[in-house]
């Protein structure tokens, strides 16, 4: 497989979508939307800085916040990720922060294989 090079955050969220689904994964993501001049995700309770893809095949779940190559993870991003990942993470839940040279190296496809 080679997939269009992914550059924008945005290009790679569609290239790890399109590989998950065909290597079998259910994926969830919440699309932002632009509300007031500004974009934001709708969502309530603690749902600020979810990671953007949940990811579920076979009974084992993937979940990745993704990030241009200089983007930045956001205070509620990283509380997300710190209370989901690596410490409970183990075979069957795997958390990840990827960008597109995680994409270009092979990681991304490795851990949805």
């Amino acid at each position: 497989m080679n997939p269009v090079r992914p550059i924008f955050e945005a290009d790679l969220q569609r290239a790890v979508i399109d590989y998950a689904h065909m290597t079998g994964w259910r994926v969830a993501h919440f699309r932002a939307a632009q509300t007031g001049g500004r974009w934001t995700t709708p969502v309530s309770a603690d749902g600020a800085g979810f990671p953007d893809l949940v990811m579920a095949r076979r009974g084992r779940v993937v979940i990745a916040e993704l990030k241009a190559d200089k983007g930045r993870l956001r205070p509620e991003q990283t509380e997300w990720l710190a209370e989901l990942g690596p410490d409970i993470a183990g075979d069957r839940l795997r958390v990840f922060v990827w960008r597109p040279s995680d994409w270009f190296d092979g990681t991304i496809t490795e851990a949805l294989r």
